[in-house]
């Protein structure tokens, strides 16, 4: 009789034991799953393009996956494709193009831009560029974009809030690099085939380096 509660007392521990080491695991799962969340979620977002203003390097409701720690690691650069919130709104994202960089003086001439004096070549463009085309308005011979700033411009200029309109935008405004689209799956992967580069041996007849 003795043997028969000894085998009950053995196997209720058992049970208990293995009980504690399934609540364990269990707790051990959940908590991997959270820091799992935590740092995707601190690490990258997906983005849904609503609008035409980047076509035909994005369409209407493309989904794209966007890294939000380049930029805590480097500056933006030149023909980046950014998330943004406008100047004047914090809750709206806006996706659009790195264009001109600090310290840099763009002008845009008849829907040519000119960075320092030289022609950006843009091969993304999807149509011929007629509209807001000419930059800075006040007939100037360019602006320069202040320290910690970027001038930005959608791909589809005739169709495109930016910063023609709304000026350049600090650092602070950005909130990550789309990384590459998602969805639709046919076109899933780079977005990244086409971009700007500066025609070194051209030079505006209008340039003048700044004084030293």
């Amino acid at each position: 009789m003795a043997a028969h509660h000894e085998q009950a007392a053995g196997a209720a521990t058992t049970e208990r034991s293995s009980g504690s080491s399934l609540l364990r695991e269990v707790a051990e799962v959940v908590v991997l799953a959270v820091i799992l969340y935590v740092g995707i979620s601190f690490a990258v977002q997906a983005v849904h393009v609503e609008g035409l203003s980047m076509f035909a390097t994005l369409d209407n409701n493309d989904y794209l996956i966007a890294n939000k720690i380049d930029y805590r690691l480097h500056a933006p650069q030149r023909g980046d494709i950014i998330i943004l919130r406008p100047p004047t709104n914090n809750s709206t994202d806006f996706i659009k193009r790195v264009i001109a960089l600090p310290g840099e003086k763009i002008l845009i001439r008849s829907g040519v831009v000119y960075i320092n004096g030289h022609r950006l070549d843009e091969p993304y463009l999807p149509e011929a560029w007629v509209n807001d085309n000419n930059y800075p308005r006040n007939g100037s011979d360019g602006e320069v974009i202040p320290a910690n700033s970027y001038f930005v411009m959608g791909d589809n200029r005739n169709r495109s809030q930016d910063s023609r309109f709304f000026g350049s935008i600090t650092r602070d405004r950005i909130d990550g690099k789309a990384w590459f689209r998602i969805w639709p799956i046919d076109h899933f992967g780079n977005i990244y085939g086409q971009v700007p580069a500066l025609e070194t041996g051209t030079t505006f007849a209008g340039w003048r380096q700044p004084a030293a």
